[in-house]
């Protein structure tokens, strides 16, 4: 078990802080929902109902559609652009998919290599772009149940203003989604460039998304080792 707390220690302190915060905003969304229902003269909701609403989902699924937009072109965007300097960037002149060789597939194949790696045709290309495609559908599927969230919420709000009911065309296509989508997605995409700046100058000693604390700014960690 220690071995196992060990190896995988980094996942699991992430989704245990992600489990902690995840509880949090349930709490503090609850407390409140209820204090503006309050102020409504409207009876509170349990954290039960909370927890299934469409309001508790559509904060979870704005947050989640935006973060995995991020890796998604993230991933994407290292396959093609350089950043020299970057630990987060392959140096220049390694820039496209690499070849066989390079990937160690197909013929050139370690033994203890994934069995698809050693694949060819649909089952090679399916594993060789298996993290972007999964990326892209949980972003995709998020941002369809924001969406799907987001025009009950607003038809919940609307009924409560005497205004008529839109359908998911019309809310997808409203200012209220795209401003709640938009926030989200520009400091997503500023803390990816930041990262990819700060990180040619600056340095955290013993960090994996860091270069040696010695390593010249202009080459990245692989030049540099």
């Amino acid at each position: 078990m220690r071995r196992v707390l060990r190896d995988n220690g980094l996942s699991l302190a992430f989704f245990l802080a992600f489990a902690a915060a995840l509880v949090g905003q349930s709490l503090a969304g609850l407390a409140a929902m209820n204090e503006e229902r309050l102020q409504h003269d409207q009876s509170p909701v349990g954290y039960l109902d909370f927890v299934t609403s469409s309001d508790f989902l559509v904060d979870v699924a704005e947050n989640w559609q935006s973060e995995f937009l991020q890796f998604t072109l993230f991933i994407l965007g290292t396959v093609w652009l350089i950043q020299r300097g970057s630990p987060e960037s392959k140096k220049p002149g390694n820039e496209g998919v690499g070849s066989d060789k390079e990937q160690l597939v197909g013929a050139h194949a370690r033994r203890d290599s994934p069995e698809w790696a050693r694949s060819r045709g649909v089952r090679l290309w399916l594993y060789s772009n298996s993290l972007l495609l999964l990326m892209t559908g949980i972003f995709f599927f998020s941002w369809f149940a924001q969406s799907v969230a987001g025009q009950v919420v607003a038809n919940e709000e609307n009924a409560q203003h005497g205004v008529s009911p839109v359908t998911w065309v019309e809310y997808v296509a409203s200012p209220d989604f795209w401003n709640r989508t938009l926030q989200n997605w520009q400091s997503e995409f500023l803390a990816v460039g930041a990262m990819v700046v700060f990180s040619i100058y600056l340095r955290q000693r013993g960090s994996s998304e860091s270069k040696p604390v010695g390593a010249p700014h202009h080459l990245s960690s692989i030049e540099a080792e």
